[in-house]
């Protein structure tokens, strides 16, 4: 009854497919010419499949044995991935960094902090995908990510969440708007005008409309939408005054008059991490160039 070849017969089907010769195999596999004849008569006899005839004193495949060959050499090659992750994962403590932030982020703050890692760690392949905060959190829950950073909300009872800066949100404008000129905007100054804000469930939206409640400025409309670089987009053609924070802002800092809003809406940047996995060494690394680069940002 036919069966499966062993490891054994494969590799000496694989050099002799290689190399054209039991005698050339042989040497490619470190043993003699009569082991690798008795190892390819026994794979064809078991298998029940002709592999090669003689042609001129050569062994010549047939096409049961090209096909074969074809199977065989993407086993090989996916052994020889494998060997080189593990090659990888013993010089770099991790072959992958996984990151997710949010878009904003992705554009201010990450490029210059992945420059830097970059630098100091090569051979490790990088993996940053920009998504909202909804993505993160279910990337982040399911292993998609060794860490994410955003400002938004990333409750889960897994995740351990660390607040690696304090900031204040900005108002965002066209540079000939006519609250341009102010140093600082206070909530009452926003009364009458059209307001480019996040969404009602984003907690900067939330405390900024406390705010406005609270200095009894109702504004003239609104326009929401996901992302705080769309806002900055839609504020540098004029479309109105946007709300932010200040990671986004600096991105279209030279399109944008940037003002301080008052009172201050606290922006919080967090980084979390899945508290039922292990922490990477390439992770715990980025996190203390992240932490590094946040200590020298203004309040």
């Amino acid at each position: 009854m036919p069966r499966a070849p062993t490891f054994r017969e494969i590799e000496a089907f694989r050099a002799v497919m290689l190399t054209g010769t039991t005698t050339a195999a042989a040497a490619m596999l470190h043993t003699t010419q009569p082991s690798v004849s008795r190892l390819l008569a026994q794979m064809q006899s078991g298998a029940g499949l002709k592999l090669f005839d003689m042609d001129k004193g050569r062994l010549r495949p047939t096409p049961e044995a090209q096909r074969l060959f074809e199977t065989v050499q993407g086993h090989f090659q996916g052994l020889a991935r494998i060997g080189q992750e593990v090659e990888l994962l013993r010089r770099s403590g991790t072959g992958w960094l996984r990151l997710g932030c949010t878009p904003a982020l992705g554009l201010g703050l990450m490029p210059g902090i992945l420059a830097r890692f970059i630098a100091q760690h090569p051979d490790v392949h990088v993996d940053l995908q920009t998504v909202g905060s909804h993505q993160l959190s279910e990337g982040l829950l399911h292993g998609r990510f060794d860490l994410v950073l955003a400002t938004g909300r990333l409750d889960h009872p897994q995740f351990d969440i660390q607040v690696m800066h304090r900031a204040r949100a900005v108002c965002v404008m066209h540079p000939k708007h006519p609250l341009a000129s102010r140093k600082r905007l206070h909530a009452s100054h926003l009364a009458g005008q059209r307001l480019l804000t996040l969404n009602a469930d984003d907690e900067l939206s939330t405390a900024l409309w406390q705010v406005l409640r609270d200095a009894g400025a109702e504004p003239a409309a609104t326009l929401q939408t996901t992302y705080s670089g769309t806002i900055c987009g839609l504020a540098a053609e004029g479309a109105g005054i946007g709300i932010v924070n200040p990671y986004a802002a600096r991105v279209f800092a030279h399109a944008l008059r940037i003002v301080p809003l008052e009172p201050a809406c606290v922006v919080e940047l967090r980084m979390a991490r899945a508290s039922h996995l292990a922490n990477s060494g390439m992770a715990d690394a980025f996190a203390g160039m992240v932490a590094q680069a946040l200590a020298a940002a203004p309040a």
